[in-house]
């Protein structure tokens, strides 16, 4: 067993990138605190090829070295957009015909596992504040609300983990990952 060379992994240039078909997942932040978890929003988004971020209300917006700290480049190839309010994102992404799926823990949940979204629709994924979670209004506005199993005491995952559970999940689920 080797690891594989930066040439066996053959990755694509941020210009192939931009130029290649990206996968139906947009995520949305909706007001994230901390740089260090846009910016990885940003690798896992580039790692999965989703269409684009959205940065919504407090969220940080490149370039900022925090945010490059932990995205490694990938504002460069991963296209976003920065929205002063959440839900006005949410109204454009309905408008286009998005389902959103909020990450979150309410009394109305599904658990990831068991969500299973129409390979062909376009989807949004909503991750909220690090202490407060996604808002209430935002909330109100999505198709559904899914949930990650927890068993320990803390019932309390960080973003960056939240993002790359949901969107390698949803992306497993959408048959997106082909060898």
């Amino acid at each position: 067993m080797k690891k594989l060379s930066m040439d066996e992994l053959e990755r694509l240039s941020v210009e192939e990138y931009k130029q290649i078909e990206k996968s139906p997942l947009v995520l949305v932040l909706d007001n994230i605190r901390s740089l260090n978890n846009v910016g990885s929003a940003f690798r896992t988004g580039d790692a999965f090829r989703v269409e684009k971020i959205m940065l919504c209300g407090i969220t940080g917006t490149p370039p900022h070295r925090d945010i490059q700290k932990t995205a490694l480049g990938a504002t460069e190839s991963v296209e976003w957009e920065h929205y002063p309010q959440t839900v006005d994102a949410l109204k454009e992404l309905k408008k286009q015909g998005y389902t959103l799926c909020a990450l979150e823990q309410v009394d109305q949940s599904i658990f990831l596992q068991e969500y299973q979204p129409d390979p062909k629709e376009k989807i949004a994924l909503v991750f909220g504040n690090e202490v407060f979670g996604v808002e209430d209004e935002v909330l109100e506005l999505c198709d559904h609300v899914l949930e990650i199993p927890q068993l320990g005491t803390k019932h309390s995952l960080n973003i960056s983990v939240t993002l790359g559970i949901s969107v390698w999940h949803m992306m497993v689920k959408l048959d997106q990952l082909k060898g």
